[in-house]
């Protein structure tokens, strides 16, 4: 198995959204913000390599919406699927599955594009299965008030209506998923049946995080976002699987931090903190 970074396309979110009751004093020693009180976000897909088959994880917010919505989120489009996949040697047809940790627009916005020769609406990815999981889809397509402005119904619908959607079962909160060759956590903090990918690779443990921990500066359990659903439910999630990574030395996959792409934590006397920063090129050339 081979894992590569896929960078989507950086953006903005408030600071105090990210870190929910946090005061800024605190969080922006780690992500400072800028005069709009905005911090920086990367969109860090993950592209796995297994076998016969070519995974791709999240998708970033593609390029279908308007300017004006792009535009509340200072998007950043020197990076793109398509010139990040061309970087690597492949293209959007050689992906065999699109697995999306969960459906909020950042994730899954580049799942679905407009046709090149009309605003049809259109899987970007003619050739995959899309993974997602019963529990999260019927929470993304029945919303409630809160997350409503999450779920865009034209990220989602076209995934089921065109044929390509594959629901994986949730039967554990842990699981593997056969055909990819990982395994899952599912967490309910941040949204419903948020799915968390764990890869091993020459006796090495890496987890991609997604929202379950965004940036390197939301390790500490108090910091969670204003954007979680549950938030109290993140803080048990939180702590017991960063008791897990910090004792096993898991490399952890950052898939919001524009400035640390993997980490490592560690115990201390004030619970487990940030430890080691690594590039995926110092891990894997």
């Amino acid at each position: 198995m081979k894992i590569y970074p896929v960078e989507a396309g950086n953006f903005k979110l408030d600071g105090g959204a990210m870190f929910g009751v946090v005061p800024k004093s605190l969080w922006q020693r780690t992500n400072p913000a800028d005069s709009n009180n905005m911090i920086d976000m990367a969109a860090r897909c993950l592209l796995v390599e297994s076998g016969d088959r070519l995974t791709l994880i999240d998708t970033g917010m593609g390029n279908k919406q308007s300017e004006k919505f792009f535009g509340y989120y200072y998007m950043d489009h020197r990076f793109d699927l398509d010139s990040s996949l061309k970087d690597l040697g492949f293209s959007k047809d050689d992906i065999t599955d699109v697995f999306l940790t969960h459906l909020h627009f950042d994730h899954c916005g580049g799942a679905i594009q407009k046709n090149n020769s009309s605003d049809v609406l259109e899987p970007a990815f003619a050739k995959a299965k899309y993974h997602s999981n019963a529990n999260h889809w019927k929470w993304a397509t029945e919303p409630n008030d809160r997350e409503k402005a999450s779920f865009l119904s034209e990220n989602i619908l076209p995934i089921q209506q065109s044929g390509q959607l594959e629901l994986i079962p949730q039967d554990s909160y842990y699981r593997t998923a056969q055909e990819m060759d990982f395994d899952i956590l599912f967490v309910d903090g941040h949204t419903e049946k948020m799915m968390i990918p764990h890869f091993k690779i020459d006796g090495k443990t890496f987890v991609y995080m997604a929202d379950l921990l965004p940036t390197a500066g939301h390790v500490p359990l108090p910091y969670v976002m204003g954007y979680d659903t549950r938030p109290l439910l993140t803080l048990d999630e939180k702590e017991r699987f960063l008791e897990l990574a910090a004792t096993n030395g898991y490399y952890l996959i950052l898939e919001h931090d524009p400035h640390h792409e993997i980490i490592t934590v560690k115990h201390t006397d004030r619970g487990v903190r940030h430890d080691q920063t690594y590039t995926f090129k110092e891990i894997f050339n």
